[in-house]
């Protein structure tokens, strides 16, 4: 019996480890399966994931639900309760009404001209919170795109960079073989250990800058830590470069900043219009109903000859302000924050005029240093084949053609980078314009 209960625990030991070994591979290949991502699958997981939209989309609902609750004053509120307690003397309450059983109270606001100036100007700062959610959509994919470009332009640079570590060290042993023989002073092998030590620099640098691009997009992507994803080299859409020439007309429409600007004038003029009307009647609908035991309140007896045990007591409660140093008050309040909304609102047209021409022009600057090192580097690429035609007839040395190759590949390094500038200084123009989101769909 023994020797069969241990041969028992030894099988459901093997069948757990395994299972659980199972389950480890199973995720181990989960995670270790690479994921090939594009620009536009990236935007998309960023939008769903990003933790920045899921915190303005959580303010936009409290923004919501604030103008939801001053308005509810307008709507009919009922309320029942019941309580109990000891009476001696003349029965009350702390708030005046006799002591009941059961009560069922009714009251609703009619009018009061700053309530609901208070509540129309929530109203448009629950809009306005949904232009901060758009806003706030847009920096994500300029965010995101950048890290997404930038990692593309970071990857290919390491590639050209590792095989000018290739070109450099074999400069530096035909330098050193050459000082060996005579032909080369001792600086020229300083030179290309220099060359070559620059190299190895540069490439930890970038490895450095890889790293820091691949986790901020695998948390801005909803990544596990350690997930690998291939990222493939494309520019930005055609949309994108046909937006370009009326992007100064669209900024005025489209910027969701200018939009907010606009909503908080707008919800401050509601402000001030309630605020005015403060020097008016206020009416509300107040009712109540009650339910009294003649037995646990028998001291109505003796206060009332017409005990009841129902009361229902209904009608409107007006108040009518003779003066009123608070209203005057909050009508300046509501004045100056106006003004200062409609200053704000002048500033904001010319600050993104200013900055869509700016960005604009910067954008023509950078396609001309774009061309400009496609140029050099055309230059290079046939520099480099005019060399290596001379290497095949043995009249240049093996040492000038990995120099050619090193020029070549500074020529590519350079040529990225001024395609980077240009294409992060078009997703800051269309950001500036509004046209992001639209211009990447």
């Amino acid at each position: 019996m023994s020797w069969n209960r241990r041969a028992a625990c030894g099988i459901l030991c093997v069948l757990v480890g395994g299972v659980a070994a199972w389950a480890q591979n199973s995720a181990d290949a989960a995670t270790s399966t690479t994921i090939i991502l594009t620009l536009k699958r990236t935007i998309d997981l960023a939008l769903q994931n990003s933790k920045d939209i899921q915190l303005a989309k959580i303010q936009a609902r409290v923004a919501d639900n604030a103008a939801h609750l001053t308005k509810s004053a307008f709507l009919p509120n009922v309320y029942a309760g019941s309580g109990g307690g000891y009476t001696y003397g003349l029965p009350d309450t702390p708030g005046g009404q006799p002591p009941a059983v059961f009560r069922l109270t009714y009251t609703q606001d009619v009018l009061n001209g700053p309530l609901r100036g208070l509540a129309q100007e929530q109203a448009e700062q629950a809009r306005a919170q949904r232009l901060v959610l758009e806003d706030t959509r847009n920096i994500v994919i300029e965010r995101v795109a950048t890290a997404y470009l930038e990692l593309v332009k970071v990857r290919h640079s390491l590639e050209l960079l590792r095989k000018e570590k290739e070109s450099a060290e074999k400069i530096v042993g035909v330098t050193q073989e050459r000082q060996s023989e005579g032909y080369e002073l001792p600086t020229e092998v300083t030179k290309a250990q220099l060359t070559s030590a620059r190299v190895v620099e540069r490439i930890l640098q970038l490895e450095g800058r890889q790293d820091e691009l691949e986790v901020f997009l695998r948390n801005q992507l909803g990544l596990a830590p350690d997930q690998p994803f291939e990222v493939t080299s494309e520019d930005l859409p055609g949309s994108a470069e046909q937006e370009g020439a009326n992007l100064i007309a669209l900024a005025s429409a489209g910027n969701p900043s200018l939009a907010f600007a606009e909503s908080d004038v707008k919800a401050k003029e509601f402000r001030l219009a309630g605020e005015k009307k403060g020097y008016w009647p206020t009416l509300q609908l107040v009712s109540v109903y009650d339910v009294l035991i003649k037995y646990n309140f028998r001291n109505y007896a003796q206060i009332y000859n017409n005990f009841t045990y129902n009361n229902l007591n209904a009608g409107v409660n007006v108040n009518v302000p003779i003066f009123s140093s608070t209203t005057r008050a909050n009508i300046a309040l509501a004045q100056a924050n106006l003004d200062a909304a409609k200053l704000n609102l002048a500033n904001k047209h010319t600050q993104i005029s200013a900055d869509v021409r700016q960005r604009s022009k910067k954008v023509q600057e950078m396609d001309a240093a774009k061309e400009v090192a496609r140029l050099e580097l055309q230059l290079a690429q046939q520099n480099l084949a005019v060399l290596q035609s001379q290497f095949n007839e043995g009249k240049v040395n093996l040492r000038d053609i990995e120099k050619a190759r090193l020029d070549e590949n500074e020529k590519w390094m350079a040529y990225l980078d001024a395609n980077f500038q240009r294409q992060q200084a078009q997703l800051e123009l269309l950001r500036s314009a509004g046209q992001l989101e639209k211009a990447l769909e």
